[in-house]
């Protein structure tokens, strides 16, 4: 063999070794015409110095949200509580959690008006957000929603369900982060995309029937005329002149009516405050709980009487033995039965018990409970007592008063 065929041979070794893909290396830099290039390294900034392209600003009517305390979804025979796996006094809980987890959600897309958390459905808004929950054991969450309009259209009505991974209370960067958060999200973003559906003129009627039936519910004969029902829907007939005196006082109610609302945001905020640390605690311990009585429950379907016999006495076994381990089969298998409301982690601990006894006093009332207040509006004061529900009803019948005493002419005696 000649020179001049080892040294072809030899480069026809090199090409071939270079083309290698098993040798891990990937090839960076200029390519040849034709050939693909993996991309790395930072990319090239936009004129605005942002490296990609932020998404699109909704720029169309917003609508202001209403998001009542959720339904907690409680049996109505208490009963049931135990069968289900249902502790009442973390629903209660919950309920005002979940509607506040919502308002965050929908603050976050960046599509609507004021979103407020609000005791009931009487709150004054252009969207009500309603949700009940359906079920909350650390594992899976589910609750329907249903989205009206102040119309009385109804925009959606529908189920959400998620599954929380273990591995998610694992994760140190998950610190802080509510494990129920995805669903939330979810549902917020598909509300999101029904408004971003709708006319800037639909919307706008919507806002202006607002503004009628918030004014009708201060002075019913004066705004009828401007409303219509058709169908169960509330449709827009007309507006007042700009310059309505009557008008121009019930906005001036409204205004002040928000502000109250608003005010009481900081109320649902530090309740969820107070909650936040034993109800991720709760979350982490409940989510082991559910994830093994499910697994039981499927080998029971499948051991048939001999399963359900071998439950039996494990729970009768776990309530002889001062055990740990024995406790938590205890816990398990009751929750198959219907006798554990709680993880059996949840349950032992010391620090565990500090954690439930504070779910259980914030649980304590479906509504979260205020300090008496004083208000004043234009000279006038009143004292509110009560929980947030009781406290609005009282605030809305002060303003009725002051629009009724405004209204009624001073008459000599």
């Amino acid at each position: 063999m000649n020179s001049k065929t080892l040294c072809a041979l030899f480069a026809a070794f090199t090409l071939l070794a270079g083309c290698a893909t098993g040798d891990g290396v990937v090839k960076v830099g200029p390519g040849q015409s034709g050939g693909k290039v993996a991309k790395v390294g930072p990319g090239a900034a936009t004129a605005g110095g942002a490296s990609q392209t932020p998404p699109a600003v909704y720029a169309g009517t917003r609508l202001d949200v209403i998001v009542p305390v959720f339904d907690p979804g409680l049996p109505a025979d208490s009963d049931q509580y135990e069968k289900k796996g249902i502790w009442p006094e973390l629903r209660r809980a919950e309920s005002n959690k979940f509607a506040l987890n919502m308002k965050h959600a929908l603050e976050d897309t960046a599509t609507f008006g004021a979103v407020r958390v609000a005791p009931d459905a009487s709150a004054s808004g252009d969207l009500y957000v309603l949700g009940k929950i359906l079920k909350s054991n650390g594992e899976d969450v589910q609750f329907s929603l249903q989205v009206v309009d102040i119309s009385g259209r109804q925009w959606m009505n529908k189920i959400y369900r998620h599954r929380v991974k273990e591995r998610f209370h694992k994760d140190l960067r998950n610190k802080g982060k509510d494990a129920y958060q995805p669903i939330f999200t979810r549902a917020a973003e598909d509300v999101a995309k029904l408004l971003r559906r709708k006319k800037d003129a639909q919307l706008a009627e919507l806002r202006a029937v607002t503004e009628m039936r918030f004014a009708q519910s201060f002075a019913a004969d004066a705004f009828a005329g401007y409303l219509r029902q058709s169908g169960g829907v509330t449709k827009l007939s007309g507006l007042p002149d700009e310059n309505d005196p009557m008008l121009n006082r019930t906005r001036g109610i409204r205004v002040r009516d928000s502000l109250f609302i608003d005010n009481m945001q900081t109320h649902y905020e530090n309740f969820d405050r107070k909650m936040s640390e034993s109800y991720a605690v709760w979350q982490a311990a409940a989510l082991t709980e559910a994830k093994a009585a499910r697994k039981a429950k499927k080998k029971s379907i499948v051991q048939g009487i001999a399963g359900a016999a071998a439950l039996i006495g494990g729970i009768a076994a776990a309530a002889s033995t001062d055990n740990p381990a024995a406790a938590d089969v205890a816990a398990v298998t009751g929750t198959i039965a219907g006798g554990a409301l709680l993880g059996a982690s949840f349950h032992n601990s010391a620090q565990a018990k500090v954690h439930r006894e504070a779910l259980a006093e914030l649980g304590e009332s479906l509504d979260i409970q205020l300090a008496p207040q004083v208000v004043e509006f234009e000279g006038r004061t009143e004292k509110l007592t009560g929980d947030a529900a009781e406290q609005f009803a009282q605030w809305r019948a002060f303003l009725q008063r002051i629009y009724e005493q405004e209204a009624t002419p001073e008459t000599q005696l």
